[in-house]
C-alpha cells in the first residue's frame, strides 16, 4: 500500500466535486479528487445533464425573463410538498443567483434556452455542449489551478471516529493507497446503480428499473458514511425517476431516452387502463413523477398513446414511436387488450371538453367527468397515425443521503457536527430534496454546496 496526504481530498469527480475541488483550490488547499469511474467515463450524472436552475431578478442573454428567489421557492415547496429543510433551500437559491456567473468564471459557457414542451426559458440556464462539456471546462480550470486526479479509484475504507476522518483506503487497479487529508468532501453520488440496495427499498419491482446515468453510483460511501455514524436524511424509495423509453440500455441511457410527450396523450398500463393526470402541471414541474407512477402499475411498464396532430411538438426520443393505423392494431403491437384499449381511448374522447390548446401554459383544454382527469392539454385522439412510446422508470439519483448544515458540514446521528467532513451534490441532495422534482435543481445542488463544501473544508484545513 501506497501513502499520500492532502490538505482537502474530494471523493467523487462529477459537477459537486469539481465545484468543491475547484473552490478549495482557490482558496489556498492542496486538492486531491479520485474518481471511481475510468476517465472516459469521469463525472457521474453530470455527463448526461443540460441545464440548470438559478434565481435572477432579470432577463439575461440566455435567460427570457427574471425568477425570483420567492418564486423558485414556492417551485420547490409545491414539488418536494414541503419536504425540504428550509434554512438549507433557501441557502441553496440565495446562493443560486451568484453561481450563474461564477460557473463562467471556471470556463463553462450558456448557450440560449431551449422552447418546446420544456417551457425552462425564464427559469433554466442551458450548458453550450451540454453536460459533458461542462465537465470538461471545470476538470480543465480544477487541472490548470494544480487539483490532482486519480480515476479508477474506488474509497473502500475512511479511518473515521467521533466525526473526525483521518484517511481514506483508495482501491486501485495497481494495488491500495492510504490517503491522509485535514478536510475530506464528499460527492460520490447516491445509490441509484446498486439494484440490490433498491430492492431493499422498493422490493423485487426495482429489478424492472432502468438507470438514466452512471453505473457507478452504488451508494459505497454513502452506506460507509452512515455505517460509521453520521446521519442520514431522506427516504431510501424518494429519489428523481423519469419515465423513459423502456428500450433504452439498463445503465447510462441519459437524456436521449427521457419522453416528453406525456402532456400531448394519454398514459395506460399492460392493462390498458389511464391511472393519473397527464396534464396536471407545466411538464418540468411533474416530469420527474412519471418514474414513480410507472413503478407501480404492474410490470413496471406503461405506454403513452398519443395520435398525428402529436407527432412534432416534442424532442423525440433515441428510439423511434410504435406506429399503426389504428387504436386495435396499435393495442396489437403493444401486446395490450385490443377492446380494452379501445375502450379507453373512447372513453377519454368523450370526456374531452375543447379549449384552446397551448402547451406553455395551463391551458382550459380539459376532460369532465373522467377518473382520473386531464386538466390540461387534453385533445381527442383520434386522427391516424396513431403512435405509442413503451415506458419504464428511469432512475436519476436517490434522494437517501447524509444530514449537513449551511456550511455543508455532516452532522453525525448523536447531534453533533463532523469535524472534518463536508458533503455536496447528489449524496447530500435529500436535506433540500424530500420528495418531488424540478427540472435543474440537481444541479444547482451541487455546484451551489460543492463551492460551499470546498470552501469550508479549504478553511478547515488551513486551521
Amino acid at each position: 500500500m501506497t501513502h499520500a496526504s492532502v490538505d482537502v481530498l474530494v471523493i467523487g469527480g462529477g459537477n459537486a466535486g469539481l465545484c468543491a475541488a475547484i473552490a478549495a483550490r482557490r482558496a489556498g488547499a492542496s486538492v486531491h479528487v479520485v474518481e471511481a469511474a475510468p476517465k472516459f467515463y469521469r463525472g457521474g450524472n453530470t455527463r448526461h445533464t443540460r441545464n440548470m436552475r438559478c434565481a435572477h431578478d432579470s432577463a439575461t442573454e440566455i435567460l427570457s425573463g427574471p425568477y425570483t428567489e420567492a418564486e423558485f421557492y414556492e417551485d420547490l415547496l409545491r414539488v418536494t410538498q414541503g419536504n425540504t429543510n428550509e434554512d438549507l433551500a433557501r441557502l441553496m437559491i440565495r446562493e443560486s443567483k451568484d453561481i450563474l456567473n461564477w460557473i463562467v468564471d471556471q470556463g463553462v459557457r450558456w448557450q440560449p434556452s431551449l422552447g418546446g414542451t420544456l417551457s425552462l426559458g425564464r427559469t433554466n440556464s442551458f450548458f453550450l455542449g451540454g453536460g459533458r462539456a461542462m465537465l470538461n471546462a471545470l476538470y480543465l480550470t480544477a487541472e490548470k489551478l494544480g487539483v490532482t486526479f486519480a480515476y479508477d479509484s474506488e474509497v473502500v475504507d475512511l479511518e473515521l471516529e467521533g466525526g473526525y476522518c483521518r484517511a481514506a483506503i483508495i482501491k486501485q487497479p495497481d494495488g491500495s493507497q492510504r490517503i491522509e487529508a485535514k478536510a475530506v468532501v464528499a460527492a460520490a453520488g447516491g445509490f441509484e446503480a446498486n439494484i440490490d440496495w433498491l430492492k431493499e427499498a422498493w422490493g423485487p419491482s426495482a429489478e424492472n428499473f432502468l438507470i438514466r446515468g452512471t453505473p457507478y453510483n452504488r451508494g459505497t460511501l454513502l452506506k460507509m458514511l452512515i455505517d460509521k455514524g453520521v446521519a442520514e436524511v431522506g427516504d431510501p424509495t424518494q429519489c428523481h425517476a423519469v419515465a423513459i423509453d423502456a428500450r433504452a440500455p439498463k445503465f447510462d441511457g441519459g437524456i436521449i431516452t427521457r419522453l416528453d410527450c406525456v402532456v400531448f396523450g394519454i398514459v395506460v398500463n399492460n392493462r390498458a387502463e389511464r391511472f393519473y393526470d397527464e396534464g396536471e402541471d407545466i411538464w418540468p414541474k411533474r416530469y420527474a413523477i412519471w418514474g414513480r407512477l410507472v413503478a407501480q402499475q404492474p410490470d413496471q411498464i406503461a405506454y403513452i398513446l398519443f395520435d398525428a396532430p402529436s407527432l412534432n411538438l416534442f424532442m423525440p426520443s433515441l428510439f423511434p414511436p410504435i406506429e399503426a393505423p389504428t387504436i386495435p392494431a396499435l393495442a396489437e403491437k403493444l401486446g395490450l387488450d385490443s377492446a380494452g384499449l379501445e375502450a379507453t381511448v373512447s372513453a377519454f374522447n368523450t370526456a374531452v371538453r375543447p379549449g384552446t390548446f397551448d402547451d406553455k401554459v395551463l391551458d382550459d383544454c380539459r376532460t369532465e367527468g373522467l377518473t382520473p382527469p386531464k386538466s390540461h392539454w387534453a385533445r381527442k385522439i383520434e386522427t391516424a397515425p396513431f403512435y405509442a412510446y413503451p415506458v419504464r422508470p428511469g432512475i436519476t439519483f436517490t434522494y437517501l443521503g447524509v444530514r449537513v448544515d449551511g456550511d455543508a458540514r455532516m452532522q453525525m446521528a448523536d447531534g453533533k457536527a463532523a469535524e472534518n467532513l463536508f458533503a455536496a451534490g447528489e449524496i447530500m441532495a435529500g436535506n433540500v430534496l424530500g420528495r418531488g422534482y424540478a427540472a435543474g435543481i440537481g444541479m444547482t445542488i451541487g455546484s451551489v454546496f460543492g463551492r460551499i463544501a470546498g470552501r469550508e473544508a479549504a478553511s478547515h484545513a488551513r486551521q
